[in-house]
């Protein structure tokens, strides 16, 4: 086989939709382009990655701490496979962090630190395209990747509370609280290898009734992503990368806290394949309107394996 048959393996192409799933982990503030990308019927990804960040955050963003100063590293494994549903491409996709770092501030102008070791919540989400991608063999895939249209679709992430959390501790891998964000995405083709893909979507949260003897309660996020992607060859794409999202002000007990989220994030990333079945992902971003929170650089580092 040669190098251009090797680039057009089918099992090459299929990988490319499952590269999206190494997405960052906090919540409102990810990145993740080509969520509503298809890939043929009964492809599999498995995902190692690790992300690094650094500055104004910390594992729930809502806390209620300020002047934060975070060194955190996540390691994420994930799995994603997508099916038909009702004749229509679906993706289901599970993911599991570990995370560990150390993160300083202020909570009621009380100096704060921790040193933190455990699980991070957990991720289960399920994306269903409604428009331009039925559910297809490779045949399909193919010829959908050659001649694009547009895209769209739904999701719905769900967040439950499993990781490690103490209820004496400000700061915790764990948030004590469900969360859930319902989402639709287009991906409208600029050209043949140009993309255009946006999401909207809101974070829905539960209380978490173990804060420090109080209940801790927090709005609804709203949020938007934007992506501007290049297909440069089967396998190999670039994109550009924002978002923005607001509102999510918490209450603890009777008190409404000044946290109101206005925020907004840019970024790349950059996928490369090797070997027909395996790909690297890097992606970069960083805080560019931090009202509250959010000011801080975020790298991540994927390694893809795709099969069917």
């Amino acid at each position: 086989m040669g190098a251009n048959d090797l680039l057009d393996d089918p099992r090459c192409i299929g990988l490319l939709a499952a590269i999206h799933i190494a997405a960052a982990v906090a919540s409102a503030q990810e990145l993740a382009p080509r969520a509503y990308w298809p890939a043929p019927n009964g492809t599999n990804a498995l995902v190692a990655a690790y992300q690094y960040t650094k500055g104004d955050i910390v594992t729930d963003p809502s806390l209620p701490i300020t002047g934060v100063d975070s060194s955190i590293n996540y390691a994420l494994l994930t799995y994603q496979r997508t099916f038909s549903l009702f004749t229509r491409t679906a993706t289901l996709q599970f993911n599991v962090p570990y995370t560990w770092g150390s993160s300083d501030g202020f909570a009621e102008s009380e100096p704060i630190s921790r040193d933190f070791s455990a699980m991070a919540d957990a991720r289960l989400r399920l994306s269903v395209n409604l428009r331009g991608a039925p559910s297809m063999d490779l045949e399909g895939f193919q010829a959908l990747r050659s001649n694009p249209r547009t895209i769209v679709g739904v999701s719905i992430l769900v967040q439950p509370p499993t990781g490690g959390y103490d209820s004496d501790n400000v700061i915790n891998a764990g948030t004590n609280r469900w969360a859930v964000k319902p989402a639709v995405g287009v991906i409208w083709p600029i050209r043949p290898t140009w993309l255009f893909e946006f999401e909207l979507g809101s974070w829905l949260f539960g209380d978490n009734d173990d804060f420090l003897g109080a209940t801790r309660a927090q709005d609804p996020i709203l949020s938007g992503e934007f992506h501007l992607i290049k297909r440069i060859r089967p396998g190999l794409w670039v994109s550009l990368d924002a978002n923005i999202y607001g509102g999510g002000r918490t209450t603890v007990g009777t008190e409404e806290r000044a946290d109101l989220q206005r925020n907004s994030r840019i970024g790349a990333t950059l996928v490369v394949p090797f070997k027909r079945r395996h790909a690297f992902r890097f992606a970069y971003s960083t805080g560019v309107v931090t009202e509250s929170g959010g000011d801080f650089e975020s790298i991540i580092v994927s390694y893809v394996f795709a099969w069917r």
